[in-house]
């Protein structure tokens, strides 16, 4: 992955969910007429007769399109990048096809998030970028000298990493925000890590996933399973695993080389995990079937992971808060100004900071005076963890802004303590979230494209 493209996605992964304005629509909607008037044919290629039509409907997703030029468009980037981790190419063909699925899921994705108000205004889109060019120890101008000379215009590569934030936000708030970790499970996971075998190992794996539509008949699961087994047999010719990958696969890191990377044993579902702990470095599993699809999975490595210390020691901090959401009455200006009047009567002690929480603040802590207990490093967003961590005990800071809102943030006191029995259990929890995630995140894309309207106008590219 390009390492500008993997800071977006780390990025992406930080930011907090919005409240949604409505819930999603899940009927699906008639193709528009005008869209079922256009032409269907004529559409050639780049590099072909000049005298082609200029662009043509290539399939309809609901109430948009996805055009020939936009397809094309993607297919040259993909190829660019590809080339640039000089991973093999597979047929043209089947690279449009599988460039054009992942649009229709990124499409309709945009579309639910349109429907259930998920945004990001050109502020956030800036502080996004400014934070995509930290990371990258550069400056703006100097990101956007990069992805010019990388071939992509800055202003698309504004709108991509926009429309990277909105989907992540709308996944966490679909699947993220959904799953649920008891601790009867936590329990269950310690225990089970107690009486397995001591040394613990660390798998980069990569996956060829051949997806199953929901509610397939028998005959689809079967062709399914037969395109999946065909896939196999080329790889046990000697065929390139990354190359099937980008030929074949459903997952959303088809075009990567389906590289999932570094994962913990444990972190994985246990079908894929006893199945991998059969193999050495570089081979690959049987098909294996979940409730997405058909997998294929190879072991690329294997690492044997440190003990963690016995004893551990982190900083605590108990503070409190007073958050004012920014919503259609209440601008940011106007939060701002707000919470600058109460830092106002706070350092004039006209009044205390739980009284006014009570009154002002609109997160759920407001009936406790704004009283968050004590916070874990990583517990809340960087913004706030970074204006908490440079106060004092006793301290008020000045309004932060963050994705929920704007804040005044109050240090109460602070301390040092063993949180070795927590740390584990923070971990197991951690480990558990990630193998929900994975299948979540997966079947909650499939039910997405599976509810969308797509109607391939060209059908070649079915």
């Amino acid at each position: 992955m390009h390492p500008i493209k993997l800071a977006v996605a780390l990025l992406c992964a930080s930011l907090a969910v919005p409240a949604l304005a409505q819930d999603a629509k899940t009927a699906k909607p008639a193709a528009p007429a005008a869209a079922k008037a256009a032409p269907s044919k004529g559409f050639t290629p780049p590099g072909q007769s000049a005298n082609a039509p200029i662009d043509a409907i290539a399939v309809i997703v609901n109430d948009e399109v996805i055009t020939q030029r936009e397809l094309n468009e993607r297919v040259a980037t993909i190829v660019a990048r590809m080339q640039q981790q000089k991973l093999a190419l597979p047929d043209a063909g089947e690279l449009r096809k599988q460039v054009l699925e992942r649009m229709i899921v990124e499409r309709a994705q945009l579309q639910l998030a349109k429907e259930m108000g998920v945004r990001v205004d050109d502020n956030m889109l800036d502080r996004a970028i400014a934070r995509i060019a930290e990371q990258q120890k550069m400056t703006v101008q100097q990101l956007r000298n990069q992805m010019e000379k990388d071939g992509t215009t800055f202003a698309s590569f504004r709108e991509e990493i926009r429309e990277e934030i909105v989907m992540q936000r709308l996944r966490e708030y679909e699947v993220d925000n959904k799953i649920n970790i008891a601790e009867a499970e936590v329990d269950n996971f310690i225990a089970a890590e107690k009486a397995a075998a001591s040394e613990q190992f660390e798998l980069n794996i990569s996956q060829i996933m051949v997806r199953i539509p929901e509610n397939a008949s028998p005959d689809v699961i079967g062709q399914r399973q037969k395109r999946a087994e065909e896939v196999l047999r080329q790889l046990r010719t000697g065929a390139d695993f990354a190359k099937m990958a980008a030929t074949y696969s459903d997952a959303s890191d088809a075009l990567q080389g389906g590289a999932v990377g570094w994962r913990p044993g444990s972190a994985l579902p246990p079908i894929f995990a006893e199945a991998l702990n059969k193999l050495k470095p570089g081979q690959s599993t049987p098909i294996i079937k979940s409730a997405a699809g058909f997998h294929i999975l190879k072991l690329v490595d294997k690492r044997s992971m440190a003990d963690a210390a016995a004893q551990e020691t982190v900083q605590q901090t108990h503070a409190r808060h007073i958050l004012l959401k920014v919503t259609p009455t209440m601008s940011a200006a106007d939060a701002k100004r707000k919470l600058l009047e109460l830092k106002e009567r706070l350092d004039n002690k006209a009044a205390k900071f739980e009284e006014l929480a009570r009154l002002f603040s609109n997160d759920s802590s407001a009936n406790k005076g704004g009283d968050m207990g004590w916070l874990y490093p990583g517990d809340t967003v960087p913004e706030f963890e970074q204006a908490m961590n440079g106060l004092k005990p006793g301290q008020v800071s000045e309004p932060v802004e963050t994705s929920f809102g704007y804040h005044l943030i109050e240090v109460l006191e602070r301390k040092s303590d063993d949180v070795s029995k927590e740390k584990q259990r923070a971990a197991a929890r951690n480990a558990l979230r990630e193998r929900k995630l994975v299948e979540a995140v997966e079947d909650w894309q499939r039910q997405v494209r599976d509810r969308a309207y797509v109607e391939f106008r060209d059908e070649s590219l079915k």
